[in-house]
């Protein structure tokens, strides 16, 4: 069975079939058998996606594929790679008074330093501190509109989210005392990083959600450079299984190259209108990531005709350069290392000890999109699926 026939099926099927999901197993085992008949012990896909490692895990896809395919995470969390600087900046506001709009994950995100022996929007909220958590800029805009109070939107996020914020500036409907906390990221930039710190990466998994804005394109740049083949894929487990077999055949044809398995939603060049509108609000620049420091062109921050929206300026709090950017991470936590793919969640001591999804002390632990909670969550139906799985797999 070909890649494309493969695709095609995907396409119409969007529900777990065991049947088909067993088909697919077969043609990777015997893609992997023609690769290792090369003398190929060892391949490390990454993802770049939380979604997609929700899925892998949640079903169990990694005990499905033979030994030697290992399926590693990379920075795909938009809340964990948010910088603590962010965070605190956040709760200083609500703390004065200001009331902040953030998004349910944000909520909980633990910063690295206490503001008035608080480290979360969440126990900001408990003390007094201005706090709403929204579903979209616009109910926060609503809201803003009828309250009247200065506030602010800690607008988080990757390519997915941004042409919403660049929509609505440009719509020109943001009220005087309304303002953004930018802390936007792009995800090409953070995959080469991680590419480039963990060393050997044979395929990528690239995300379906960000395609959809920035299109296949977007990725052809990573997989020429480093050689690997890249699939934008879908998020049910039948997409992800296509998409590695899609791997494997590149990598047994030694044909690198982009495809698109998630047709149904991402085209090669993306979303046309999305990318102008952010590029009129928006510009790119040196930004910090959580855990792994400054990546070159890899955020979104106000273009300069926007500087009044930005609620850092307003408020007077001055964001840390490269050389003062000396933290980011509390004691002992290796969110970095598993941002980056370098490391499983379970090989980092804290896990479910000192860091569990109902008391998060590393940013990995908080949103639903992160690693480590998603190891967490998902660790005792993994096994049943897994079983259930693995059985169907044989027949």
């Amino acid at each position: 069975m070909s890649s494309i026939d493969l695709k095609d099926t995907v396409d119409k099927v969007f529900k777990s079939n065991r049947e088909l999901a067993s088909k697919i197993i077969k043609v990777i085992g015997a893609l992997w058998k023609n690769i290792k008949s090369d003398g190929v012990e060892e391949l490390k896909i990454m993802n770049f996606c939380g979604t997609h490692e929700w899925t892998t895990t949640h079903y169990g896809l990694r005990a499905l594929l033979p030994d030697g395919i290992d399926m590693v995470a990379g920075p795909g969390c938009p809340v964990c790679i948010t910088p603590s600087f962010y965070v605190e900046s956040a709760v200083k506001l609500a703390l004065e008074g200001v009331r902040v709009y953030t998004y349910g994950d944000a909520y909980r995100l633990p910063a690295v330093k206490k503001i008035n022996g608080v480290k979360s929007l969440a126990e900001a909220r408990s003390i007094g501190g201005e706090v709403s958590i929204v579903y979209s800029l616009l109910d926060a805009v609503k809201d803003v509109k009828e309250n009247k109070k200065e506030s602010v939107f800690f607008a988080i996020g990757f390519e997915t989210t941004y042409p919403i914020y660049a929509s609505t500036i440009l719509k020109n409907i943001l009220p005087e005392n309304f303002r953004l906390i930018t802390a936007g990221r792009l995800t090409p930039p953070a995959a080469e990083y991680a590419i480039e710190k963990v060393g050997k990466v044979d395929g990528i998994i690239a995300p379906g959600h960000v395609s959809t804005i920035i299109g296949g394109e977007a990725w052809k740049p990573l997989s020429e450079k480093y050689n690997i083949p890249t699939v934008v894929s879908g998020f049910e487990p039948l997409d992800l299984l296509v998409s590695i077999a899609e791997i494997l055949k590149q990598i047994d044809e030694h044909k690198p190259r982009v495809v698109i398995e998630y047709t149904r939603a991402v085209s090669w060049s993306g979303n046309e209108t999305a990318k102008n509108m952010v590029k009129k609000v928006f510009e790119e620049y040196d930004a910090a990531w959580r855990g792994i420091g400054f990546i070159q062109r890899s955020g979104y921050r106000l273009r300069e005709e926007y500087n009044k929206l930005d609620a850092l300026q307003r408020y007077g709090i001055k964001e840390p350069d490269q050389a003062q950017w000396s933290y980011d991470l509390s004691p002992g936590c290796r969110c970095g290392e598993v941002i980056i793919g370098r490391i499983k969640p379970a090989e980092c001591p804290l896990f479910m000890k000192k860091c569990t999804p109902n008391s998060p002390y590393g940013p990995c632990m908080v949103s639903s999109e992160g690693a480590c909670s998603i190891w967490a969550r998902h660790s005792s139906q993994v096994l049943s699926k897994i079983k259930k799985l693995s059985i169907q797999s044989n027949k």
